[in-house]
């Protein structure tokens, strides 16, 4: 086991958990602008404005790709589990 084996399986660690967030991250963070600035125009300050359309949108996202993501976290578990051999060796 190498340094660049740790880092290997960090990158790969990293971009698995990026690849996982970001659509959820991104649809959250635009649905908050669009209402961010619908609330600048009309001056309504109201918190539950702000977070329901958030959670409604990643909920829908999240629905749309979760079959997705589950096949992504289960390659990424069985190729981790194929690396075994090499982590104790």
């Amino acid at each position: 086991m190498t340094p660049q084996f740790i880092v290997g399986l960090g990158r790969d660690l990293i971009w698995t958990v990026l690849l996982i967030s970001g659509p959820l991250l991104i649809v959250g963070l635009i649905v908050g602008f669009v209402v961010a600035i619908f609330q600048a125009v009309t001056q309504i300050h109201e918190m539950t404005l702000t977070f329901i359309p958030k959670i409604l949108a990643v909920i829908i996202v999240l629905l749309l790709m979760l079959p997705w993501m589950l096949n992504y976290l289960i390659d990424y578990t069985r190729r981790i589990f194929m690396l075994i051999p090499q982590i104790i060796g």
